[in-house]
């Protein structure tokens, strides 16, 4: 028998077996039942469509992990809606490209961020404008601020939804269509509309749901974005199995290990960078106790955290870590390291810093520029493709680039741009990124090799290394070092000393020779750090962006 996969039927299933059950902690505090939270979605999808909104209409959701954007997302997607998350960290000229480029026809913005739309919403399609406080929004244009419903005012979420009823138009919908638009963080350029359909939403929540071992009595705390690939599906998976969502307005290091502790949190995901944040603290605050009554699991993702990082979540915190990798044309869990059968005590932190193996019902590969499969030597790089059923089902509104994305090496797989080993075991490690090869002399270096090395350095908080212009080589590798301090201007250790140590670990001709101390690395609202903008910086006067090596 053959059912269709629609992803508001996570929360239809919530509310039928949870309904009286705890479902949200607020940031604010507000505490909602799956009952609760399940009526303010239905009266903001009646509220929508009073306003005109109908199926396939885009609705942004610009918010930094409040029980609103939960509730905006799926009263959104309840009347086929396409729920359109926004990165709280872009600027308003980045607004008006994702809205215009989306034609996004409503949005709900959190009062701290509204006036990033107000500044721009006479250049965008929008016509529908939504806070959560009316009062703080529009200083800046009195115009709009004072003006009727009709002419686009912001109106109050809550109000909005206590003058809504609970009935709505409840259209068909069928599991092939469209029902989020992800905007890629940007790392290369402008971003690009990654569109999901609730099919690749429903199978990645399950593939969680396995990975992340979610159950019923988890409580996740939101550190991860929630306009981060849907929050990796967890807005889904989480609500599904009738689990509890801690909200949150950031990552204040105080306030995540309090809510730990004072909500017994179970789960959640951090960047290596919010990791690292929360070692600090640890150390700074006399490493105080880090769980409640539950033991908790953190899954971070990409660029694997120093083995450091993880000794000390696991064996300091008492944390179990996981390390999944994908992209978010990819959902984006593909592959994840917890290969417990496969860990001993000796290998275990070389596994956990590996993106590890292909989840179920994913095909994941390496292959060479030929489309070929590398052999399982964990030395022949390779790019990684994938085939799945999580994989995204196209760019909006970009033919060519989805053309090219599925088809540049092998016909039909997604190609992740990533370069990586993959060894006996089926399980791969990134290497580098294709862009952010150093071919130096004509020998390609790794650049994540080469932070890696830089990490082992006591006075290194944060680095990133990429190609820089060459009268000699083409290119030569460039470090740009956040010190432990903090303080590039006396740094701990100096740039000629650093240059020494990486002499004594690595090839000659990788030897990090150029560093530059700054006191911040550029990075998107997942802590990815933007090599792209340090590249631009560094080859501004040169008419490429590549080395002649």
């Amino acid at each position: 028998m053959e059912t269709p996969l629609i992803v508001t039927d996570f929360l239809e299933q919530a509310r039928e077996h949870y309904g009286e059950q705890e479902a949200v902690v607020g940031a604010d505090g507000d505490r909602f039942t799956y009952a609760e939270f399940g009526e303010r979605a239905d009266r903001f999808a009646a509220a929508l469509q009073e306003r005109g909104i109908e199926k396939g209409d885009r609705v942004a959701v610009l918010d930094p992990n409040t029980h609103y954007h939960l509730e905006a997302a799926f009263g959104a997607m309840q009347i086929g809606a396409v729920h359109t998350p926004l990165n709280y960290r872009l600027e308003p000229d980045d607004y008006e490209y994702i809205l215009s480029d989306a034609g996004v026809d409503a949005i709900f913005a959190d009062y701290e961020y509204a006036h990033k739309i107000e500044a721009i919403r006479d250049e965008v399609p929008t016509e529908t404008f939504i806070t959560n406080d009316t009062d703080a929004v529009g200083d800046g244009d009195a115009e709009h601020a004072a003006s009727d419903e009709s002419d686009g005012a912001w109106e109050d979420f809550d109000a909005v939804v206590s003058a809504a009823g609970t009935e709505f138009d409840r259209p068909e919908m069928a599991e092939d269509e469209i029902i989020t638009i992800n905007y890629t963080s940007g790392t290369t350029g402008d971003p690009k509309g990654v569109c999901r359909t609730h099919r690749t939403e429903t199978i990645h929540a399950y593939l969680m749901s396995i990975y992340h071992e979610i159950t019923d009595d988890d409580t996740y705390l939101w550190t991860l974005p929630m306009f981060h690939v849907n929050g990796w599906g967890h807005i889904y998976a989480v609500t599904g199995l009738g689990a509890t969502h801690v909200c949150t307005r950031g990552v204040n290091p105080d306030e995540v290990v309090s809510s730990i502790r004072e909500e017994d949190v179970s789960f959640l995901c951090a960047a290596p960078a919010v990791l690292n944040q929360l070692i600090d603290y640890y150390e700074s605050e006399g490493e105080p106790a880090m769980t409640g009554e539950n033991r908790v699991r953190v899954t971070t993702a990409g660029s694997a955290p120093p083995e450091a990082t993880i000794r000390a979540v696991e064996d300091r915190f008492g944390w179990y870590l996981k390390h999944l990798y994908g992209a978010t044309e990819t959902g984006p869990l593909i592959t994840i390291s917890d290969a417990k059968r496969l860990m001993t005590d000796d290998n275990r932190f070389e596994i956990k810093k590996r993106q590890g193996m292909g989840v179920l019902g994913t095909d994941v590969r390496v292959v060479d520029e030929d489309g070929a499969d590398v052999p399982r030597d964990d030395q022949t790089l390779g790019e990684i493709v994938v085939r799945g059923n999580q994989i995204m089902d196209r760019y909006w509104n970009k033919p060519d680039a989805t053309e090219a994305a599925f088809n540049d090496r092998v016909e039909g797989y997604y190609h992740t741009g990533d370069l990586a080993t993959i060894d006996e075991n089926g399980m791969i490690a990134i290497r580098d990124r294709k862009k952010d090869i150093i071919i130096s002399g004509g020998e390609n270096i790794s650049s994540i090799e080469l932070e890696d090395t830089l990490f082992d350095h006591e006075a290194v908080g944060d680095a990133a290394v990429i190609p820089a212009p060459s009268d000699e080589w083409g290119e030569t590798p460039k470090a740009f070092v956040v010190p432990s301090n903090g303080d590039p201007t006396d740094p701990p250790v100096s740039a000629d000393e650093l240059t020494a140590f990486t002499r004594e670990q690595l090839a000659s001709y990788k030897v990090v020779r150029r560093i530059e101390y700054v006191s911040e690395l550029p990075k998107t609202a997942t802590g990815k750090i933007q090599k792209y903008e340090l590249r631009k910086r560094e080859w501004a006067d040169e008419d490429r962006m590549i080395g002649e090596g």
